[in-house]
């Protein structure tokens, strides 16, 4: 075959079709016409001499050929993109990109001051926040649409063969009431008292509600008897629960250091009970690492723990597979964990705002206790 039958921009449609479940859907995802989009399709069609779609329902299904192009069609762009940002690292980090994904919690109080000190040292490299659930992150890290992330939940099962994963951090989950609480002038609370309490929470189905509730049985605590006065979807609305005096909740200690400071609201020792959990470091070691990518890991990630980052080195028996079922996979069972933010792109945010001088988090603050 002296010429492909396919253009990089005819597999980017294709892609688009799929993921959007219409032409007309994929035309406005693309900002270009549907006449346009259906033209190119037709052009596909007859350059492969094989249908692509169904055209016999209301959504665009693909056929079988459809679905072997697109996987194909998947890994050609992702090489694509990879070369792109390989060429962009020979001008030695004067530009180029950088993809971070995070957790719920990590995502909204720990990478933003990583990543302000990393553009304090690179300002000319872009740089992206991706904020989703620990199971979503992780496929993004596994389709190479995520250079790194940091999470706090378990990487899913069928993935834990397929990606470098480094424990990170421990991560303090703390028990918070109001500061004109009866019980928060008592240097520590016992166990039986926290079956009196109010508790605000995230959803029954957040990863951090479950990390929870699986220290506190290990810890000898009957989490079914615990009264669970309000669920909320956000971390920051339980924060402001609590120091409305509607109740108590347990929350990272890295998300309520700065309340802490200013004194509006109280943090209750458990007797005898330490609620931690570990955040850990993904990579896919089947894809390409940018520089970018390896000065956020030798650089930053060591300022904001005491651990010396140590990766279980992943078997190579990832294969194209695996990744073409990656999207589908992480969409249908996203929301099984916590609720996820949308993506955060900071790579033009202001960085001038101040780090503050002590690198270590709050993370780091409870490591000695």
């Amino acid at each position: 075959m002296s010429d492909l039958p396919f253009t990089l921009d005819q597999l980017r449609i294709l892609k688009a079709i799929a993921a959007e479940g219409s032409f007309k859907r994929a035309a406005d995802s693309l900002y270009v016409s549907q006449p346009a989009v259906s033209l190119q399709v037709q052009n596909l069609e007859r350059q492969l001499d094989v249908p692509l779609f169904d055209r016999g329902g209301r959504r665009a299904q693909l056929t079988e050929a459809g679905h072997l192009l697109l996987e194909y069609g998947d890994r050609i762009l992702s090489l694509c993109q990879e070369t792109c940002r390989a060429v962009e690292d020979l001008q030695n980090l004067q530009g180029g990109t950088l993809i971070v994904g995070a957790s719920q919690t990590t995502g909204t109080y720990l990478l933003p001051r990583m990543i302000g000190q990393f553009r304090q040292r690179y300002p000319e490299v872009a740089v992206q926040l991706h904020v989703h659930s620990t199971r979503r992150t992780s496929w993004s890290v596994a389709n190479g649409q995520i250079d790194l992330a940091i999470i706090g939940g378990e990487v899913p099962p069928e993935l834990q063969d397929s990606l470098e994963i480094a424990p990170y951090a421990e991560d303090e989950l703390a028990l918070i009431m109001p500061v004109f609480h009866p019980l928060a002038g008592n240097e520590t609370i016992a166990r039986s008292d926290l079956y009196k309490l109010k508790f605000i929470t995230l959803d029954s189905q957040s990863t951090i509600r479950k990390v929870i509730d699986q220290v506190l049985t290990r810890g000898g605590i009957e989490t079914r008897r615990l009264r669970v006065e309000m669920e909320l979807n956000s971390i920051e609305a339980i924060k402001n629960a609590v120091q409305s005096g509607l109740g108590v909740a347990f929350a990272s200690t890295s998300s309520i250091e700065k309340e802490l400071q200013m004194g509006v609201i109280h943090r209750a020792r458990i007797e005898s009970v330490e609620v931690k959990r570990t955040l850990s470091v993904i990579f896919n070691p089947n894809r390409y690492r940018s520089k970018a990518a390896e000065a956020f890991t030798k650089e930053i990630l060591p300022q904001f723990t005491n651990r010396e980052l140590e990766f279980r080195k992943a078997s190579v028996k990832t294969n194209g597979k695996a990744n073409g079922k990656a999207v589908d996979s992480a969409t249908a069972q996203d929301n099984s964990e916590e609720k996820s933010s949308t993506s955060k792109p900071v790579a033009n945010q202001d960085t001038s705002a101040k780090v503050p001088d002590k690198a270590k988090t709050a993370l780091d603050a409870d490591s000695g206790r």
